[in-house]
């Protein structure tokens, strides 16, 4: 189905951390309604290393997931350096609490909600998934609800801030040049990971270098500690960026393997 128009996540007088009313610096959430719903909605985070949105892991993955029946909406959430942290991170937080307020009125089910992440935007997905977001104003409906998605999936993504295996643009873009060591440890994920933690696919290519590959294994390895279900794909090539895998037979792989993640969750019944 084609999208609906965006919509904006906040009152243009209610964006926190807001440095303008400039139209670039409204965070839009785009509605990719399912021909046949089943309930199930993910929130699309693309990448860009925080500082742009890459076309090709938006709008086609959320036709994508229309063809599992479920809801898409395709973020557009703050970028660096002219925003950092907490202001992306709180882009996302408003995204699960808006679908999830909106779920209803849509035939959704609120507690159904997943976000799904490539790269930098896995990083987002990832902080999403693993902090806690306590409401910017009492007061308001959207805020009241839980920014906790049931699932995540994460593409290739960017999890550590820490040396070695951090990606330096995304880490700069997000957290400036030179952050302190409690905020590099506050957003690497993989130190946040807790039994409320929602389960997660991950998907990584060992040939990886932009975003080595150990930004995943190191997740997985919290998350098991941490008792929280799990599955991962690891190709042994790929490089980086590759979006829905395109005509590559072992690389598109990754979107049945998440139908099967979701199936065996219960996302898809």
């Amino acid at each position: 189905m084609a999208a609906e128009p965006p919509e904006p996540l906040w009152p243009d007088e209610d964006i926190p951390y807001a440095l303008s009313d400039d139209h670039d610096d409204r965070i839009l959430i785009t509605p990719y309604p399912a021909d046949v719903p089943n309930g199930t909605s993910v929130i699309v985070c693309p990448g860009g290393g925080y500082g742009g949105h890459a076309p090709h892991e938006a709008e086609p993955v959320a036709l994508w997931l229309n063809t599992l029946g479920i809801t898409a909406f395709v973020l557009k959430y703050r970028l660096g350096p002219r925003y950092r942290y907490p202001a992306i991170s709180l882009d996302g937080a408003r995204a699960v609490r808006y679908v999830r307020h909106s779920a209803e009125r849509r035939g959704l089910h609120p507690q159904r909600i997943g976000i799904l992440g490539f790269s930098a935007g896995g990083h987002l997905a990832s902080t999403v998934a693993t902090h806690s977001f306590d409401p910017l104003n009492d007061t308001d409906p959207v805020e009241r609800r839980s920014a906790r998605p049931d699932f995540a999936v994460l593409i290739y993504p960017v999890i550590t801030m820490s040396e070695p295996f951090f990606h330096a643009g995304s880490r700069r873009n997000l957290l400036g040049e030179a952050p302190s060591p409690e905020m590099v440890m506050r957003l690497s994920n993989d130190s946040q990971v807790t039994s409320a933690t929602p389960p997660i696919l991950l998907v990584h290519s060992s040939d990886d270098e932009p975003v080595p590959v150990e930004n995943s294994l190191n997740f997985a390895l919290a998350l098991s500690a941490a008792g929280v279900p799990f599955a991962m794909q690891v190709y042994a090539h790929g490089g980086h960026g590759y979006g829905l895998g395109g005509n590559d037979e072992v690389l598109s792989m990754w979107r049945q393997a998440c139908a099967g993640f979701l199936r065996q969750q219960g996302f898809l019944e």
